[in-house]
């Protein structure tokens, strides 16, 4: 496996393998209409990837079968414009999410944005590796992150993260915040 900084050629095709590896996912389908779900949730992915390539590091594998978004604790808001497409992709859930209450990042940690692998590359091993190169790629920082799909708490646990909060939605995902202290 060779995982390597995405460039921009890569981010339609590593849009579409999150979009893939997201299909079920609780947060994505709580947060994101049904109507044109999946159109919906490859052009967030696009979009949040494309940010994260600007402000941050973005890693793939060379098949774009798997990968990670990292942002720095001081990455800026997101440009305006970005914001207003992601407010329209999310349309009538948009009120919801927002009210959604999560616990901050802690100051100064870097943020573990996504990672995925495509469904039909899951169970190799391929996640792990990610997430590894990804956490290299940092270096010797604290990382955070959420996820609201349980079983994904135990491969986190094995890259070094521990459970920090559980928040549970009304109506809603189980979102649990992680954290990876300093190597």
């Amino acid at each position: 496996m060779t995982i390597r900084p995405a460039t921009a050629s890569d981010l339609d095709g590593a849009a579409a393998t999150l979009a893939a590896a997201f299909d079920a996912y609780p947060w994505t389908r709580w947060s994101i209409p049904q109507d044109g779900y999946p159109d919906r949730l490859r052009q967030l992915q696009r979009l949040y990837l494309g940010y994260a390539l600007d402000e941050g590091i973005v890693l793939v594998d060379d098949d774009l079968r798997a990968v990670i978004a990292l942002l720095p604790p001081d990455a800026p808001e997101p440009a305006a414009g970005m914001q207003d497409e992601v407010a329209a992709l999310h349309g009538e859930r948009l009120s919801v999410l927002a009210a959604a209450d999560i616990p901050a990042q802690p100051a100064g940690a870097w943020n573990l944005a996504t990672v995925g692998v495509h469904p039909d590359s899951q169970g190799a091993g391929l996640g792990g590796a990610t997430i590894e190169a990804g956490l290299a790629a940092v270096g010797d920082t604290a990382v955070g992150l959420e996820t609201s799909d349980e079983r994904n708490v135990r491969l986190y646990e094995r890259a070094g993260f521990a459970v920090t909060a559980i928040t549970r939605i009304e109506r809603g995902p189980v979102v649990y915040s992680m954290l990876r202290h300093r190597s």
